[in-house]
């Protein structure tokens, strides 16, 4: 393998919320110095790649994707040196860094937004989407924000226009239609890339570029009350539009203006034809386009999750590097989702697939969704839309059994609650615990690099015979892994093919923590939601 594969094709990414990994300052809120005392523990984790959620100057109306600095480091995370010794320090344990790049918007308090609404004729009007009132003076058309619903369009009192916000109104659109605008970022990439970051992921990413024509979107006939209101259209006109591909090269030739390390990684939300037009037509466009179907998956069972690898795998560009999440900062934990043991199961399933699998931190050791009381939301989001707010998923990381659970010092106040089981699941605790969730995400990790089948192998589906399971094979050369997943609460015995026999195999790790070996190597049986990773 060596040589054949870049480090984002072999490796496993690690997303950090800088608000909430770790406290250094004491003020209860997480910074860039926390991360970087907690680089040990990554290193023993053994993840390849920390992605860093956003760290920028920001007036914080989204917790920093509202960024008002492009090339800077907000006070209440730390100092651009600060963010230069964490990436030293995270180099020298061999940990590379991809970080937040916010394309489609900036904080309107960014000094290009502050220019551009002072006046119609100023140069950087253009940079920003602006257009005339109707002729009764509403919007332009009749999109509707993703975030709370309602106009996508602030009427500016000044200059007697509509200034264009997809998000919050605090986060004004930029134009990508204006090539100064595009230079301007692409100045902001090489900025970061020359401080040595390994790559960006592209936050919203479909969204940059609009109609030309602002059409209105048609609604969404699915749409029901009690779905979140920004689905009540199908953004057919304000979102992926086909002059995307061309923006998505230059990303990508900017990124590879220094070598082959540097990854792109796309935040798209869309249906898989369309999400994987983003890796280009040639392999030009983003490296990792995010896959988030085990995320939106409705029903948790082996024919869906069967039927979804194989479409993703048919669907995939020859060449094309798969990959696979459970979850980020914007979902429900994968623990909250699934169950304590389903849970075990799906990070079987996340390493072994074949792809760059990305973990949300806090889900190797199977932290829950924290209930945040209305009266407490700190999301914008949930504050305009209660009931979709993000905050139960961002909670404070849990590394012990001290108070505040070692994210913050005894005396601080956390930004955000800190689940009542942070005593039981934390770090130090399952560290020592061969039976836990943090002791199986590891030894997963670790033989990822033992064996080459669960990087570079190929994925054959099996048929095990059994509606509750889900079995598939990796395989490079010599090298096979065999992969069964009880998705039941009740034993299995699937029947597997004969060429592939468990009799000789090796059990390499299960979810179960009592098994020790192969119950009968020639007839695997499998507990309530057990899944074994053997090889054969």
């Amino acid at each position: 393998m060596t040589g054949q594969f870049s480090w984002w094709q072999d490796g496993v990414i690690y997303q950090i919320y800088p608000r909430s990994f770790a406290d250094a300052s004491g003020d209860g809120v997480g910074d860039l110095r926390g991360i970087a005392g907690r680089l040990d523990y990554l290193e023993w984790l053994g993840v390849d790649a920390v992605w860093l959620s956003p760290f920028y100057p920001s007036p914080m109306a989204d917790f920093g994707y509202d960024i008002s600095d492009y090339r800077g480091v907000d006070p209440l995370f730390g100092t651009l040196e600060d963010f230069d010794e964490l990436l030293e320090e995270a180099r020298r344990r061999g940990i590379r860094m991809v970080i937040d790049l916010v394309p489609n918007h900036t904080s309107d308090e960014h000094p290009w937004f502050a220019e551009s609404r002072s006046s119609r004729d100023n140069p950087k009007r253009d940079w920003y989407v602006w257009h005339d009132p109707k002729p009764d003076g509403s919007p332009p058309n009749n999109w509707e924000s993703v975030h709370g619903g309602g106009s996508c369009w602030k009427w500016d009192e000044k200059t007697r226009q509509y200034y264009l916000h997809t998000f919050q109104v605090e986060q004004p659109d930029l134009n990508w239609r204006n090539p100064r605008v595009r230079e301007a970022m692409y100045d902001v990439m090489r900025f970061w890339l020359d401080r040595g970051v390994d790559g960006f992921r592209l936050d919203a990413l479909s969204f940059c570029v609009k109609d030309d024509r602002l059409r209105d979107n048609p609604p969404n006939p699915g749409w029901k009350p009690g779905d979140p209101p920004w689905t009540r259209q199908i953004r057919l006109h304000s979102d992926d539009q086909p002059e995307m591909m061309d923006v998505v090269r230059e990303m990508r030739a900017v990124a590879d203006e220094y070598g082959g390390g540097r990854v792109l990684i796309g935040e798209l939300y869309l249906p898989l034809e369309r999400l994987i037009a983003y890796y280009g037509t040639d392999l030009d466009g983003v490296h990792l386009p995010f896959n988030f179907g085990l995320v939106d998956l409705a029903k948790w069972e082996p024919r869906a999750v069967g039927r979804l690898i194989s479409a993703y795998e048919t669907a995939l560009p020859e060449g094309a590097w798969p990959n696979w999440v459970l979850g980020n900062h914007d979902q429900s934990r994968v623990a909250t989702r699934l169950g304590e043991e389903r849970a075990r199961l799906a990070q079987m399933l996340l390493l072994t697939l074949r792809g760059t699998p990305t973990c949300y931190y806090g889900d190797e050791i199977g932290m829950q969704d924290v209930p945040v009381h209305q009266d407490l939301v700190q999301d914008p989001q949930g504050k305009l839309s209660p009931g979709h707010s993000r905050d139960p998923e961002r909670s404070p990381m849990q590394w012990d059994a001290s108070p505040n659970a070692g994210f913050c010092p005894p005396e601080a106040d956390p930004w955000l609650p800190i689940t009542g089981d942070y005593k039981e699941v934390n770090v130090e605790a399952q560290k020592e615990a061969s039976r836990s969730v943090l002791s199986l995400f590891r030894r997963l990790v670790g033989l990822r690099r033992e064996h080459p089948a669960l990087i570079s192998g190929s994925y054959e589906p099996l048929d095990p015979g059994d509606e509750n399971v889900l079995a598939y094979q990796r395989s490079d050369g010599d090298s096979r892994a065999l992969v069964v997943l009880n998705f039941g609460p009740r034993t299995a015995r699937p029947r597997l093919p004969k060429r592939l026999a468990a009799s000789g195999a090796k059990l390499l790790c299960s979810t179960d923590p009592e098994r020790k070996s192969l119950v009968d190597a020639d007839d695997l049986e499998l507990g309530p939601y057990e899944g074994v990773l053997l090889s054969t």
